[in-house]
């Protein structure tokens, strides 16, 4: 199991502005009135991505004051789902999986190009990359499996993220 904590330089100022407040209301327009804490979840991914890639807590607060919910239940959302990130992730955060399909197929391959190019896991590079190990990104057919933010991409032509340079954002 792995532990999740919040990052220990929490230097950043993080405040949802009008514009945030009226995108997060035109979500809570998709749960009953008295359920707007269903909406935890693209909330934070919301927070997230305004964040940079990253939850600080202040975006925790922010969300458990719109929401109207206790800091800790945002607090166990926020680290139970692996999809938030509790600390940086530069601006380009790698995923691969590691799971058996991908394995198989080369992920341990992908894994060493990225500690190659990239460095340590969870560390940010100087040019702005980070990557993980990840448990599944759903796409076993096309392993080995990686996503680079946003963008999903996979096979067993993968050479690791260097390959990717021309067909990603992080070229």
């Amino acid at each position: 199991m792995t532990v999740r904590r919040l990052a220990d330089n929490q230097d950043i100022d993080f405040t949802f502005d009008d514009k945030d407040l009226i995108f997060l209301n035109s979500l809570l327009e998709n749960y009953p009135n008295d359920k707007k804490q269903s909406a935890v979840v693209p909330s934070l991914f919301y927070a997230q991505k305004k964040a940079g890639g990253w939850l600080p807590e202040k975006a925790i607060i922010a969300v458990s004051d719109f929401l109207d919910m206790p800091k800790i239940r945002v607090l166990e959302i926020a680290t139970f789902y692996s999809m938030f990130n509790l600390q940086p992730s530069g601006d380009y955060f790698v995923q691969v999986c590691g799971t058996t399909p991908c394995w198989l197929r080369g992920a341990d391959k992908v894994k060493k190009a990225c500690k190659d190019y990239i460095g340590q896991e969870r560390e940010v590079s100087k040019d702005g990359l980070c990557w993980i190990e990840v448990e599944c990104l759903g796409a076993c057919v096309n392993a080995p499996m990686i996503q680079i933010n946003d963008v999903y991409g996979g096979g067993p032509f993968v050479p690791g993220p260097t390959g990717y340079r021309t067909r990603f954002p992080c070229g």
